[in-house]
């Protein structure tokens, strides 16, 4: 039973997302964090938070203000979803929204992409894959790029180093026989992986979530998000070392299990993001999808423009990529090919590995099991 205090935050971001705003899970919690430490003494204290969290464009600002009264205030609005299509606007009123909306009679069959949103919850059945998972993370530190850091380590190396070569001349009473040398370390890159959760992908979906857990647990920096109808960060889940408790922790936070597919909203609503947006910036990242978009594919394009811009490579990993010499046929896909790096198959947990890693260690493993 939910609070009738606490009904109005839930509410909030829901109707956000109907009226085409970003309202990611992480805004919500900081809203309500937010209002928690503030103390708020008056409505114009919550709409204050709420602009600072959930940071509407200017252009937007009123279309913001009239949700937020609809939900705290309980005034009516006109003002339909933008790219819904309806005929003419209807009277949006807060008492319509249902913070666990009830799907219709769809039953999503996971060969195909749907536009329903269907919210829902469950667990991660564990498949016995410990050899494989080990070896992928094992080979995985050292089939990540890697870059050159800021930070400078005292060796042989091109560089000079002032400050040694000075000490050397103080404790030699101003003779150097060798000049002290350092060199820049190197790291590796951030790896951004985006697993889709829709009704499409449902078969491969627990897969990945395993081969995610033990990326963020074998790699310096890695983070996960699904996406589907909803955006939702799942790393610090998966930061747990005991990997059923990760992802019992990770199907929890997850509310958009074998829904619609919004690939394109998603990403957008994640580049939208500033703090999210910058897990992109020179990354290698990787999108476990099989691009199955009812919508019209502006809205993908658009945040593919904008990943490509952010991102150091992009590899795309399809289930439907399991045959030699495949080529996307929906319209969405081809349109995003040139801002690919490369496709490969994603059509099980064995196949991303191989896709990731290479498939000599995959074959060890297998030989040894």
């Amino acid at each position: 039973m939910i609070p009738p205090a606490l009904a109005p935050f839930l509410a909030f971001p829901q109707a956000l997302r109907m009226q085409g705003f970003a309202a990611a899970t992480e805004q919500t919690e900081g809203f309500l964090a937010a209002v928690g430490l503030l103390g708020p003494r008056s409505i114009h204290d919550l709409r204050r938070a709420a602009h600072a969290v959930y940071g509407p464009v200017p252009e937007r600002i009123e279309d913001f203000n009239a949700v937020f009264d609809a939900i705290f205030l309980g005034r009516a609005f006109l003002a339909p979803a933008e790219g819904e299509g309806e005929e003419a606007p209807h009277a949006f009123d807060a008492g319509e929204i249902e913070l666990l909306p009830q799907p219709k009679d769809e039953t999503p069959s996971g060969q195909e992409a749907t536009t329903l949103e269907r919210l829902s919850t469950r667990p991660i059945n564990v498949v016995d894959e410990e050899t494989v998972l080990r070896a992928f993370a094992r080979a995985l530190p050292g089939a990540v790029p890697r870059r050159r850091s800021r930070r400078l380590r005292a060796g042989s190396g091109a560089l000079a180093d002032p400050r040694r070569a000075f000490r050397e001349l103080l404790r030699r009473d101003g003779e150097l026989s060798r000049l002290p040398r350092r060199h820049r370390l190197q790291r590796q890159r951030r790896v951004l992986l985006l697993i889709d959760v829709s009704g499409s992908m449902k078969a491969g979906t627990d897969g990945a979530l395993r081969l995610a857990h033990a990326m963020v647990q074998s790699l310096e920096r890695a983070e996960v998000f699904t996406i589907g109808t909803r955006l939702t960060r799942v790393t610090r889940a998966l930061r747990y070392r005991n990997r059923d408790q990760a992802l019992t922790l990770a199907a929890g936070l997850v509310a958009d299990w074998d829904g619609g597919t919004r690939l394109g909203e998603a990403l957008g609503t994640f580049l939208n993001i500033p703090r999210f947006a910058s897990f992109a910036r020179g990354a290698v990242v990787i999108i476990l999808s099989d691009g199955l978009e009812r919508s019209g594919p502006e809205a993908l394009v658009q945040a593919m423009q904008r990943l490509r811009a952010l991102a150091w490579h992009i590899l795309w990993l399809s289930p439907l990529a399991n045959t030699p010499g495949y080529k996307p046929e929906t319209t969405a896909m081809r349109a995003i090919l040139p801002y690919i790096d490369k496709l490969a198959d994603g059509s099980s947990a064995i196949a991303i590995a191989r896709s990731l890693v290479g498939s000599a260690p995959i074959a060890r493993a297998g030989t040894s099991a």
